[in-house]
């Protein structure tokens, strides 16, 4: 008698797929953009080109403890995400990984990326990036997501940290102009979070996070919005007063300013549904432009 044919179960069937799970803990988009600020800094560091090992090994590691930090996100936050929903459907919520295996692929990744960073890197750019790491994993997720309605602002710190990295990476020691180039993300993070808290405010809500909207309301936040853009655009200007950079970036700076104060402007006072969403996404296209200008002017006038 012939043997029936099996059909395999949707466990095996999804087996080979788990790796997109993995994946998508570490936040792939949001990676490859703090990545462009590493390279930005790098090559903003030195004159001519950038030598090709800190090039490779810096984007990459930094890149793994990126990515880790990431993971440590959707462990930590696994519960709230689970209730909201624009995370309901993240591996953990979902259960297509389990907490010990995210607990090992967090832990695993962190490590080789530290490793990577500091043996074949530099050691200070190492320890900055682990710094990184803990600030965004634990100080804010763990405890100032759920601690202050100024829980970005603090928090962002650790955002805005790759530039200095990619800086760190190729000549080992600190640099003031760095530092600007640090304070340009710190300034843009809290107005780029709160469009999204603004259009996700009944869902932070729900899970007693204190964002600036559910706190503070709305049409504060909105303010407070168009105040950050206008401290972002002097930030902005930064670069160009201690002569990093020549017209092309000033020009391009200037423009770019201008379009986040008139969408904020426009957020606070001819508010429509869905502008805040549109605020939020402006605000990323806003950054992304931002670095590549800067970068394309660098090389314009070495």
């Amino acid at each position: 008698m012939a043997k029936p044919l099996s059909i395999p179960s949707s466990d095996t069937q999804s087996q080979p797929l788990q790796w997109r799970a993995y994946y998508e803990m570490t936040k792939p988009k949001v990676v490859a953009l703090m990545l462009l600020t590493v390279l930005v800094g790098m090559c903003l560091a030195l004159p001519g080109a950038v030598p090709l090992q800190p090039l490779i090994f810096g984007l990459l590691g930094i890149g793994m403890m990126a990515g880790a930090a990431a993971a440590f996100n959707h462990l930590i936050d696994r519960r709230i995400d689970g209730l909201m929903a624009r995370t309901y459907n993240r591996p953990l919520p979902k259960g297509r990984v389990s907490i010990t295996k995210a607990l090992t692929f967090s832990i695993s990744l962190a490590v080789m990326g530290f490793v990577l960073l500091y043996t074949l890197v530099n050691e200070l750019t190492a320890w900055l990036t682990f710094a990184s790491l803990l600030g965004y994993a634990v100080v804010y997720t763990a405890y100032l997501k759920r601690a202050t309605p100024q829980n970005i602002v603090v928090g962002g710190l650790a955002g805005a940290m790759p530039p200095l990295l990619g800086w760190t990476s190729v000549t080992g020691e600190f640099h003031g102009n760095a530092l600007l180039l640090v304070i340009i993300i710190f300034a843009w993070t809290p107005p780029h979070f709160w469009a999204l808290a603004i259009h996700r405010k009944a869902e932070y809500a729900k899970v007693d996070i204190p964002m600036l909207p559910v706190t503070h309301g709305t049409e504060f936040t909105k303010t407070c919005i168009l105040l950050y853009t206008i401290l972002l655009a002097i930030a902005c200007l930064l670069p160009v007063l201690v002569g990093m950079c020549g017209p092309l970036y000033l020009v391009g700076s200037t423009l770019l300013s201008c379009g986040f104060i008139y969408k904020s402007w426009e957020l606070k006072f001819d508010d429509k549904p869905g502008l805040a969403m549109q605020v939020f996404r402006f605000s990323i296209y806003h950054l992304m432009l931002l670095f590549i200008v800067l970068l394309v002017d660098h090389y314009l006038w070495v």
